[in-house]
């Protein structure tokens, strides 16, 4: 059975016990109070033993009593927190089981790890519902008195009372609400409550006893030095292993672009693994990348139907598409929106599978205790690539490809001794030298690209293939590029946004070809109905000219990550 889905916005008070409740029809936006009700609820909270759901901000209890009885999750979002819930169901063994939709909620959080009681929260709860002038819903007002224990190590028993205003009807994220809450907050503080610094009843539940319990992997501290290259390319990893987990459940309730935001996430971590190779070390490297690979493989195949989906609706709406017949019209409209869904069918069977788990858990695992180079490992490393041409090559391949005919430059080497080597090869340094390292590869994907486009010996297809991996070296000097920027004084914001715009330019070109690829599978199958593939053709001549108007940006967007690159051309002069 699917869970139901409600998104909860409101606002948590603290309060005395001898506070009476306000006239709460002095709010502009109440007109009365349409019902009181008094519930006495009791709810048992679960995690797992080192309170995975509690520290990503995720509550899941079982609760009795009240209009809601049954199974809750609540998952924090943008415009509030999402509750899912499930009946209550029959215990097994005489044990209560979490319902298996709900799991799935959460299974990148908690993984194969079993969820046991962790807290025990009840409470008498007098709740107003507060309706407007037209009688709809504005928002229903709790005062809850509160009777907790904690059944960590070191737990107690607790009490208190607070106040609570959960909007309802239509204002959950909207500007109403939001509006609402502000003149609440106001009233209930000039009443003598006090905004509540616990953000959930299980958190205050818990008090103290949460500090006795053992931290998850993916919040352990690593042991790199703060402020070395290899603390640079692990905070990068694990923002990326961050944003992989965050997106999980919202690929599973697939909502909009969330397929895109993982599978960036999956890249992205491939692309710092492999850029920053010999600051992280190690063999655990190579499945790691492998998996994510996989992963991103998958990911993959549900996003160009997404995107192709998107892109034949907007053809359809051209304004020559009149002349398609109604066979053809319709599998424009319908074919690649069911591709996507069987691709996303099979995107959440690899979301539920062990190797994806293991995956996540060997992220956190890598992460915790990161395998870096030895210092002077990475200081040969660093004098190895500082003795290889440095910029001036790409400079000249560069022009070159643009026709321009300028004079080889002198090749220029970085040399130091010894002790100028230790001097020189700091954070910076050694972050700018993977930096150049991404910009000479992204240079010769350039020269192959810009050499080829031309060839007529080679397919329509083999040509653009060089500009889908000049692509691709956009993405990973991009990555580096926010990665390093964000951990140096490199001037690399020039450069991310360069490689942005220069992904966007061969993102619109690439997009056109797999619809062009795509509308192809679709004539061949039309013309084995005997249908007629003439729409399909002149959808396919649309593409193609699209297609080839996004790159006439490309060469200024070449130019701008050339002259982008130039301020760590100079650091590696030094």
């Amino acid at each position: 059975m699917s869970p139901k889905t409600f998104l909860e916005v409101e606002a948590k008070f603290a309060v005395d016990e001898s506070t009476p409740v306000p006239d709460l029809t002095q709010l502009e936006e109440v007109a009365r109070v349409a019902e009181t009700r008094h519930h006495s609820m009791s709810a048992i909270y679960y995690d797992t033993a080192d309170l995975r759901l509690t520290h990503a901000k995720i509550t899941l209890r079982r609760r009795t009593g009240g209009n809601d009885d049954g199974w809750h999750i609540k998952i924090p979002g943008e415009a509030g927190r999402t509750e899912n819930r499930a009946e209550l169901g029959e215990p097994v063994d005489g044990r209560y089981e979490v319902p298996a939709e709900l799991i799935h909620e959460v299974r990148s959080v908690v993984r194969n790890h079993s969820l046991e009681p962790i807290a025990q929260v009840d409470n008498n709860r007098t709740e107003l519902l507060l309706v407007d002038a037209a009688d709809q819903p504005v928002a229903e007002f709790c005062d809850d008195h509160v009777t907790a224990f904690s059944f960590l190590p070191g737990g107690s028993q607790c009490a208190w009372r607070e106040w609570e205003v959960e909007l309802a009807g239509e204002l959950p994220a909207t500007k109403e609400g939001g509006s609402f809450l502000r003149h609440a907050t106001s009233l209930l503080i000039s009443s003598g409550a006090r905004v509540s610094s616990s953000p959930s009843k299980l958190k205050s539940a818990l008090g103290d006893s949460i500090n006795n319990v053992e931290l998850p992997p993916a919040l352990a501290v690593s042991n790199v030095e703060p402020d070395s290259p290899a603390a640079a390319v692990v905070n990068a990893l694990k923002a990326n292993r961050d944003k992989l987990v965050e997106y999980d459940p919202r690929v599973r309730r697939d909502e909009w672009d969330s397929v895109h935001q993982m599978r960036v996430a999956t890249r992205e971590l491939r692309s710092h693994l492999q850029t920053f190779h010999g600051i992280v070390v190690g063999p655990e490297i190579k499945r790691l990348e492998s998996d994510l690979k996989e992963l991103a493989s998958m990911l993959g195949v549900a996003r160009d139907a997404e995107v192709v989906e998107e892109r034949w609706q907007n053809l359809l709406a051209s304004e020559d598409s009149d002349v398609l017949d109604d066979a053809t019209r319709e599998h424009i409209s319908h074919d690649m929106g069911r591709d996507y869904r069987r691709a996303h069918r099979r995107v959440i069977a690899a979301l539920d599978s062990d190797q994806y788990l293991d995956l996540l858990d060997a992220l956190d695992a890598f992460l915790a205790n990161p395998p870096v180079a030895r210092e002077d490992d990475e200081r040969d490393e660093a004098e190895t690539d500082a003795s290889v041409e440095v910029g001036p090559e790409a400079q000249e391949s560069a022009d070159n490809q643009e026709g321009q005919g300028s004079q080889d430059e002198p090749k220029t080497k970085t040399k130091h001794s010894k002790t100028e080597d230790k001097e020189h090869h700091d954070l910076d340094t050694v972050m700018a030298l993977h930096l150049n390292e991404a910009y000479d590869k992204l240079v010769k994907r350039h020269k192959k690209a810009v050499k080829n486009w031309e060839n007529s010996e080679l397919s329509l297809h083999e040509r653009e293939e060089y500009f889908h991996d000049m692509r691709k070296a956009a993405k990973k000097l991009r990555y580096a590029a926010e990665a390093a920027g964000s951990a140096t004084n490199l001037k690399t914001k020039n450069l991310y946004k360069a490689c942005k715009q220069m992904q966007s330019v061969l993102g619109d070109f690439q997009d056109s070809v797999t619809s062009r690829d795509k509308l192809i599978e679709l004539a061949e199958t039309a013309r084995r109905r005997g249908e007629d593939t003439f729409g399909y053709g002149l959808l396919y001549q649309r593409e193609r000219a699209i297609g080839l108007e996004a790159l006439d940006a490309y060469a200024e967007s070449f130019k701008a990550i050339k002259a982008a690159f130039k301020p760590l051309r100079k650091k590696l002069r030094k």
